[in-house]
């Protein structure tokens, strides 16, 4: 199996997609570099991987921070010796009304969904051009491919990223640095985005939504590991992912 031993960083580790991420890897022979905010959620995970027999170590990590992405490459480097993915999932979506003027949360979701992720590739480029080999795997979202009333900033940011994503692989591809990438688009998959939705109309129709349809973040960690069992020579690079009764 091509999982087994590939040391994978992963960012937003200390829940839903992520944790879920982190698991299935582990049990598959992954080696995992965990970074998160919450240094108690990522002791716990930590913990289990181990407990079941895993490798894993964690790094407290705010993406918006460049020094933070770096720490986490020098862990796995120090404690594994290599990195051979790195999966940049830490993500906000406090949703609301254009017309709300939340600037606050419009500026935070570009620091984090989208800066985060240039952030990630900053520090991973180099390591992974220096070998001629890497993959990097993002969480956009069914947002970063349509447009939804409530979502316009949170979209922006995915669709951001979606673009980011194509033209590093097609710079690696003509660089001949061999990049593999990933680009995951989840529809309504149980996390804790709800969470920070402040607008209430949005978030009540958010919630909503997600009673009616959400499907649990272990289908989304399944397609992360498909992606990255594919051969070398092989780029599986977008994945939509949502409920079978879902409309999208």
């Amino acid at each position: 199996m091509a999982i087994k031993d590939k040391v994978v960083i992963v960012t937003g580790a200390s829940s839903g997609i992520g944790e879920a991420t982190a698991k299935l890897l582990a049990s598959q022979g992954a080696k995992l570099v965990l970074g998160a905010r919450r240094e108690e959620k990522l002791q716990e995970l930590t913990e289990v991987i181990t407990n079941d027999g895993g490798q894993a170590v964690y790094q407290i990590a705010d993406v918006t921070k460049v020094e933070d992405n770096q720490k986490l490459v020098d862990l796995a480097k120090t404690e594994f010796g290599k990195v051979d993915v790195i999966f940049l999932n830490a993500g906000l979506m406090p949703n609301s009304p254009l017309s709300a003027l939340k600037s606050g949360e419009w500026n935070r979701m570009v620091d984090v969904n989208l800066k985060g992720v240039l952030n990630g590739i900053e520090a991973i480029l180099p390591e992974f051009k220096q070998q001629k080999s890497g993959h990097v795997i993002t969480t956009s979202s069914v947002a970063g491919l349509k447009a939804y009333p409530g979502g316009a900033v949170y979209g922006a940011t995915k669709w951001a990223v979606r673009d980011l994503m194509e033209v590093l692989r097609m710079e690696s591809a003509q660089e001949g640095t061999n990049i593999r990438t990933a680009t995951i688009y989840p529809a309504a998959v149980r996390s804790e985005l709800l969470e920070t939705i402040t607008d209430e109309e949005t978030a009540k129709g958010t919630n909503e939504m997600y009673n009616q349809y959400e499907i649990g973040p272990d289908r989304v960690a399944n397609v992360v590991a498909f992606a990255i069992d594919q051969p070398e020579d092989t780029n599986v690079n977008e994945f939509t992912i949502g409920p079978t009764t879902q409309p999208w």
